[in-house]
């Protein structure tokens, strides 16, 4: 099966520095690490304590809402560290990476849906799987009513999947068969028209072609567009790269921990992909000699719209596909009211007059403004493909009056989905954290 659908409204970022179709092989890194943060309202317990030795799939923490849940060691070795912060909070859990141990666990031939649930829970693939509404990792109660799986990407320096998973095929389709059997039907597989792609031949899947500017690759769109969530239904989202992951896990009976990365942006001298693992060091794929003006940049896992600053010294995050390198905007620009002074930064701003010039263009962290009260000017809803008012969604957020934001489509987004609004509106509101806070609020009181 396979059918078109259009998404309107939205734009794409023609910015520099988009990674070759070349892939590297990272150096080993000598560390790793796991960012609890990476998963959504996930609250640790740890199981393991500083000294403790490590197989690759061991048991690390688990979820304290749903101790089923557990996020397991990417490389074997010794707990290092586990560095806190405020009120003990655990920011990260750093492993010594030490020989190359696994978990083995035994895959029968004959596979159940119980028998795949009960794997996928015990071999730590399980996060994985993240669950509409609220993006969080999903909940082992409630089945869904449908798998989506997306490989049409849209954001900007987002990969190119096809390039991504063609050595992978096998992989794939076994994750997708498995995934397919959980919920008795195929599994949607959005991919972008107009477009040769190797997924066209994949089995189990029932094949959408999007149409449509960014974010028409953020799955939360599609499904608006294709099967919209009612109260009380749930629906499954997997990336590319770890349904790959699950399939290599019952073909092989070991976790996989595999991350592959396009490594992005104007300072980035050669940008290309990078075969790594999830939590590696960002040094094992960069060096200072590989970046411009090495101390005046800003490190993000993930794109340059959505994605989470982190140092140099930093780690690849769980889920991340994208690592960009883009300078940062910390020089005072005099007059930077004035139309016409640096028109090199990119804006959707008719008054800039930037969209007079050059597609392609140098992004960088500057927010050219100061935060301003919110005004009805229509740009919310330009860049806004789904029928949900966004800025009366973000005022009731704020409000924190739970009824409205119900009425206004809480429940079919996640703050990435205010990405292009955070960049292109005029009132310079961090329209992600808005909602992230009011997505907290409804998993604390309405759950």
């Amino acid at each position: 099966m396979s059918k078109d659908i259009s998404i309107k409204n939205g734009a794409n970022l023609a910015l520099t520095g988009v990674a070759s179709k070349e892939i590297k092989i990272a150096k080993d890194s000598s560390t790793v690490a796991i960012y609890p943060d990476d998963f959504f309202s996930l609250i640790p317990r740890m199981i393991v304590r500083e000294g403790d030795r490590l197989k690759l799939g061991d048991p690390i923490f688990y979820d304290k809402n749903d101790e089923k849940i557990v996020i397991v060691s990417p490389a074997s070795g010794i707990i290092k560290s586990i560095d806190r912060g405020e009120k003990r909070k655990i920011l990260k859990v750093v492993i010594d990476v030490d020989g190359d141990e696994k978990v083995r666990h035994e895959i029968n031939e004959t596979l159940t849906k119980e028998k795949i649930l009960s794997l996928l829970l015990a071999s730590g693939s399980w996060p994985y799987i993240r669950q509409r509404p609220y993006n969080i990792i999903a909940r082992t109660d409630k089945m869904p009513k449908a798998i989506f799986v997306s490989t049409h990407s849209t954001a900007p320096y987002d990969v190119d999947y096809d390039f991504l998973i063609k050595e992978r095929l096998n992989d794939f389709q076994k994750g997708i068969n498995v995934m397919s059997k959980i919920i008795g039907k195929p599994v949607t597989l959005t991919s972008s028209a107009n477009k040769e792609s190797i997924f066209s031949n994949i089995n189990n899947v029932d094949i959408i072609n999007i149409n449509g500017k960014h974010p028409s690759g953020n799955v939360s769109f599609q499904i608006n567009k294709i099967n919209p969530i009612n109260m009380g239904e749930v629906i499954w989202v997997i990336n590319p790269e770890d349904i790959a992951n699950i399939g290599s896990f019952f073909n092989t009976g070991n976790f996989n921990p595999t991350r592959t990365v396009a490594v992005s942006g104007s300072s980035v001298k050669n940008p290309k992909y990078y075969k790594s693992q999830i939590g590696g060091k960002i040094s094992s794929i960069l060096s200072e000699s590989d970046i411009s003006n090495y101390k005046g940049n800003r490190y993000i896992n993930g794109d340059p719209l959505t994605g989470n600053k982190v140092d140099f010294d930093g780690y690849i995050g769980y889920y991340n596909n994208i690592f960009s390198v883009i300078e940062e905007g910390n020089q005072y620009r005099m007059f930077g009211w004035l139309p016409f002074k640096d028109n090199h930064i990119p804006s959707f701003s008719r008054t800039s007059f930037s969209w007079l010039f050059s597609k392609n263009k140098k992004f960088n962290t500057n927010l050219n403004g100061e935060e301003r009260a919110i005004v009805v000017t229509g740009e919310m809803e330009k860049f806004f493909p789904m029928d949900i008012y966004p800025m009366q969604l973000l005022k009731a957020c704020m409000m924190q009056d739970i009824e409205k934001m119900e009425q206004l489509g809480i429940y079919e987004v996640i703050p990435e989905d205010f990405g292009l609004i955070d960049y292109s509106n005029t009132s310079k509101i961090e329209a992600q954290e808005i909602i992230k806070d009011g997505i907290q609020l409804m998993l604390k009181e309405v759950g």
